[in-house]
């Protein structure tokens, strides 16, 4: 019992790792611009599945990584043209988007399914290390990388435009530059965690991105309630640890015996249970306030 605890643990870290990435992806949109992006739900397998039809091929699975990122750009792209340029409300741009890729993605490989055992991986690659070592070097390169990056001015800028885009303009910026930043970044981790997975469970499968804009949420509000009180963390690192906390909680709990059928009303309840308590806490915090007053 033990022992099959201690091999669940490890796994849901590994695949925890995996979203935290994920997670990340959806803090640009879904924090940092403050616009809700459900073509996560499509961009996730399209990084399986570019990925998987490069492996196939012999492509080296860095390079193929890669493609998997820019593929997941383009996403990003589409999403921002449908939602800036036709005027599409941000949530009907990302169904959409989210819908076509859907199709995309099957055209991709030709077919739902598609067997990665016995092909090359970024953990083949690195065979010399754990793949929890690996999957950590990746995330804590992209969180160094993204930290770093929102300390530049365009960092900087793109955080002030999901806050107030006339302050932008008024620094003589177009914030349409950094929404389509955002969107494009956003769906390109998104899709590289899609890729991570694939090779992970050894497959990609078109039903891969089903919830996934759930699961990315769960992560993010466990990561900002657990840790609310402390103003030092950054975005990134919050999204890494409720990601982490979100797939243990549903690992322990699929170990002791839930039927893994119920995951996903799981995983929704656990997302209400914290916005719920996150409304209760902040109104008896309000209301302290006043009677200070």
């Amino acid at each position: 019992m033990f022992k099959g605890l201690i091999s669940v643990l490890g796994s849901s870290l590994e695949v925890g790792l995996i979203f935290s990435i994920l997670a990340i992806g959806v803090v640009l949109t879904y924090k940092v611009l403050d616009v809700a992006d459900l073509s996560v739900e499509g961009t996730f397998p399209l990084g399986a599945f570019i990925f998987a039809t490069l492996a196939v091929r012999g492509v080296d699975p860095i390079i193929a990584i890669i493609f998997s990122f820019i593929g997941g750009m383009c996403a990003g792209l589409l999403t921002y043209l449908l939602y800036k340029k036709l005027k599409i409300a941000a949530l009907l741009a990302g169904i959409l988007t989210m819908t076509m890729l859907y199709s995309i993605n099957l055209r991709i490989t030709g077919k739902s399914n598609v067997p990665l055992f016995e092909f090359d991986s970024i953990f083949k690659k690195f065979g010399f290390l754990p793949r929890m070592v690996v999957l950590a070097i990746i995330v804590l390169i992209i969180k160094w990388i993204l930290d770093y990056f929102f300390k530049t001015e365009q960092g900087y800028l793109l955080i002030v435009t999901g806050d107030n885009e006339s302050l932008v303009k008024s620094l003589g910026k177009d914030p349409e530059v950094y929404i389509l930043s955002g969107f494009m970044l956003s769906n390109a981790l998104v899709s590289l965690s899609g890729s991570l997975m694939a090779q992970h469970q050894g497959f990609s499968d078109i039903q891969m991105g089903t919830s996934m804009i759930v699961t990315a949420l769960a992560s993010i509000i466990i990561g900002d309630t657990i840790l609310r009180n402390n103003r030092k963390l950054k975005y990134t690192t919050r999204a890494i640890i409720g990601a982490i906390i979100y797939r243990i909680i549903s690992g322990v709990a699929i170990h002791l015996g839930l039927n893994p059928n119920d995951l996903k009303l799981i995983t929704a309840l656990i997302v209400i249970i914290f916005i719920a308590y996150n409304n209760v806490s902040n109104a008896s915090s309000l209301s302290k306030m006043i009677k200070k007053s």
